[in-house]
This record gives structure tokens, C-alpha cells and sequence, in this order.
């Protein structure tokens, strides 16, 4: 695209915006290009804000061809318009002309466990509403899979930085380096005085595969390598087992900065990745290697051993997929990569009741079974995209506000 404002102009303004309507947050997006078109990029900037603390983020990081740009009428007989590109150069110039508007305190105060996506939104939400807020994070930044899961190719970090200035700026308290399960519990938060608490931990305890060979020196879970992707040294060549987002990111990641040639295994067929589209073909581009209907089996010191997957149709029209252990083989590579998901870890859990999968069980608003205890984003639904993060976290504080409201 060569020009944001012409870009801008190609939209129909429809009056049922499909392009919103199937937006997990559900972006005014005829109201801000009026905004921007008229020369008023603060107001659209703030539109986009109120709505989505995070849109400077997710206009990069969305899934868009799922979300706005794969549903803009445009799109059936010709280009789509690129609405997260207005909506990123609209949200970066807010961010760096943010004002702080006049917020009358309410007196009260919530704790808020991780500063992930959803902890993002819910801590500027919260303040904005006159909350006085406290944010307790593990690292000893904010971000979460922001700044530890996501690489700084696709989330450029002072992206995430700028949202620190913002939050203090709002007024916000931070406790780095404080992880809330261990020498602080839950239910110390309540007796401080924190009306409500919210949990937005995140998945970053990496699922194992149950082969042999995990524990070999040159097998890293993906969760752990894009952290400190500086900290490892992989050899020339490296298979990355599993085929989402994270499997690509860590692909990219291993090609980048370390020169490496990737090869993806991926258990379902071409075309059937759990990664979006758009990862899967810049992935493509940058010279990854795909093995479709392919499973490893174990891990070895020079390799991964595998076998191939049958795709047969059964009589219904679905689709099955069979282990063929007659056809059995060996890539060669110097080091592996483990993609296969995440879970939460244990120590907020405890004392929180929990679903079949060990997650933090909590309704669609986010309420647990601990009256003024919160939960939302990958801790409760499992691993998510960003902006499912944030709406869950957005719909959590209109609850939390309302349970507030309610207190005697």
C-alpha cells in the first residue's frame, strides 16, 4: 500500500459494517475513517483506544484476514481495504501524543496478576474508570507474551514499552519481579484491601510430547526459546515440531538469528496448519521447509524420527488421519524445537478451582469461585489470539466494575 489516506478512501462506510461486525472487539471502523478522513487522527486515535487499549498492538499482530480484511465486501470482487495499516499509523500517533484525560478517583483499589494483553487492557481500563491499580508482573517488564512470545520481526518492543509510559502516566502502581502463588497468595491481596483481583497469567508452561529423547541437549520448547532466543546456539540445521503460531514464530525466529535451515513438521495436510494463513506463507517465503503428514516419534542427538500420516475419507465425508508405522523415517538436524502448546503453571491455581484441562475455570465474565477474584485471556481459555484476549479482559471489567459498585 503506498498511501494511507487514499487506502482510506477506498472504504464504503457500510451501514452494516461486516468488517466490524466480525472484529472480536468490535471496531467502529466506518466511524474512525470519517475521523481520519476529516483530518481529526487524535479523535479517531481515541475512538480506537477506548474501544481497544491495545490497537497499536493488535493492528499488527491480528489474525486480520480472519477479522476485518477477510470480511470487507471490497474483498469479493476485488482488494480488501487494509484497515489495520490506517488503524496502526492512527494508533502509533496517539500513543505518542497521549494526553491523560482528568479521571476522578474513586477510592478504590484492584490488583491485577500479569501484564499480558489481557492484564494490559483490564490495568488501563481500570485506571481510566478511576481505579487505583496495581499491577503484579513476574518479569521484570510488562508485556508478557507481548514481549517474551512474540518476535521483535513481528512486535517491534517499543511498542510495548510505549504502554508502560502510558500506564504510569495514568497512575498506575508496578511490582516487578513478583510472582503472586508463592510468598504473596491470592487471598492476601483481599485482605490488603483490594476490592477485586484479577488473574491474567497467561500459558507459559510448554506441553511436552511424551517421547523419548525430550531431555536431550538439543531440544528447547518454543515457549522457552523465543524468551531468550540470544541465549541459545542452534546449529545449522533445525526441525521445529508442531505447526501454530508459535511454531512459525520460533521458525522465523531460528532462521533469523541463527542462519538456520528450518523444516516444520506438521501432522495434518497442506493447507490444514493451526497457524494463520498469512504466518504460514511469509514463513514459506523466508525459506522455511514444511514435512506435512508427518509425525515425530522420538528425539534423537542428530535427528527426529518419524512416521508418516495416512489422510483417508471415512463414509460420513470427514476426514481421519492414521499412524503408517510400515513407512518410518529420520530427519537429520542439529537441533529441535518442541511447538505443541501451552499450559498454566501451578501456583495461582491452588486454591482456585480449576476445569478438566487445568485451567482457571470462570465464566464468560470472568467471575471465578472466589467472590471478588477475576479471571481472564489464556489462563482460562487456553491459548488465544491477542485481541481475544483483550475483549475477554474488556468484558471481565465492566464486571468488575459493576461487582465494585455492589459492595456494602
Amino acid at each position: 500500500m503506498s498511501n494511507i489516506k487514499s487506502e482510506a478512501e477506498r472504504c464504503l462506510k457500510c451501514k452494516k459494517p461486516l468488517c466490524s461486525m466480525n472484529c472480536p472487539v468490535s471496531t467502529p471502523i466506518p466511524e474512525v475513517m470519517d475521523l481520519f478522513l476529516a483530518g481529526k487522527v487524535r479523535e479517531a486515535g481515541e475512538v480506537l483506544f477506548k474501544n481497544n487499549p491495545l490497537t497499536a498492538v493488535t493492528s499488527i499482530v491480528c489474525p486480520h484476514e480472519s477479522n476485518c480484511f477477510g470480511h470487507c465486501v471490497l474483498g469479493k470482487k476485488g482488494a480488501p481495504v487494509e484497515f489495520y495499516e490506517i488503524e496502526k499509523y492512527i494508533s502509533y500517533f496517539y500513543l505518542d501524543t497521549f494526553e491523560v484525560p482528568e479521571i476522578k478517583k474513586n477510592g478504590h483499589k484492584i490488583a491485577v496478576v500479569g501484564s499480558g494483553p489481557a492484564g494490559l487492557t483490564m490495568a488501563i481500563k481500570m485506571l481510566l474508570k478511576g481505579y487505583d491499580v496495581t499491577i503484579f508482573e513476574e518479569g521484570d517488564k510488562i508485556g508478557g507474551v507481548l514481549r517474551y512470545g512474540i518476535p521483535d520481526f513481528r512486535l517491534p518492543k517499543t511498542i510495548v514499552d510505549k504502554y508502560m509510559k502510558i500506564l504510569l502516566d495514568l497512575g498506575v502502581k508496578f511490582r516487578p519481579n513478583t510472582k503472586i502463588g508463592s510468598a504473596i497468595k491470592v487471598e492476601d491481596l483481599l485482605m490488603d484491601g483490594y476490592k477485586a483481583v484479577f488473574i491474567a497469567i497467561g500459558t507459559a508452561v510448554p506441553r511436552k510430547l511424551g517421547l523419548l529423547g525430550e531431555t536431550h541437549g538439543n531440544v528447547y520448547f518454543a515457549v522457552n526459546y523465543l524468551k531468550s532466543a540470544e541465549s541459545h546456539h542452534l546449529g545449522r540445521n533445525v526441525v521445529v515440531v508442531g505447526a501454530g503460531n508459535v511454531a512459525m514464530d520460533a521458525a522465523r525466529t531460528a532462521l533469523r538469528r541463527h542462519h538456520s535451515n528450518v523444516t516444520v513438521l506438521n501432522t495434518k495436510a497442506d493447507g490444514e496448519m493451526s497457524a494463520s494463513r498469512n504466518e504460514v506463507e511469509m514463513a514459506t517465503i523466508e525459506g522455511v521447509q514444511f514435512q506435512h503428514l508427518c509425525q515425530a516419534i522420538k528425539l534423537e542427538d542428530d535427528g527426529v524420527v518419524c512416521v508418516r500420516i495416512k489422510k483417508t475419507e471415512t463414509e460420513d465425508g470427514k476426514f481421519k488421519y492414521e499412524e503408517d508405522y510400515a513407512d518410518t523415517f529420520k530427519i537429520p538436524c542439529d537441533d529441535i524445537i518442541l511447538a505443541i502448546g501451552q499450559g498454566p503453571g501451578a501456583e495461582v491455581k491452588e486454591s482456585m478451582e480449576t476445569d478438566e484441562r487445568g485451567f482457571l475455570a470462570a465464566n464468560e465474565f470472568g467471575e471465578t469461585d472466589i467472590p471478588g477474584v477475576f479471571a481472564a485471556g489464556d489462563i482460562v481459555t487456553g491459548p488465544k489470539t491477542v485481541v481475544q484476549a483483550v475483549a475477554f479482559a474488556r468484558e471481565t471489567a465492566e464486571k468488575i466494575d459493576e461487582y465494585i459498585k455492589g459492595l456494602k
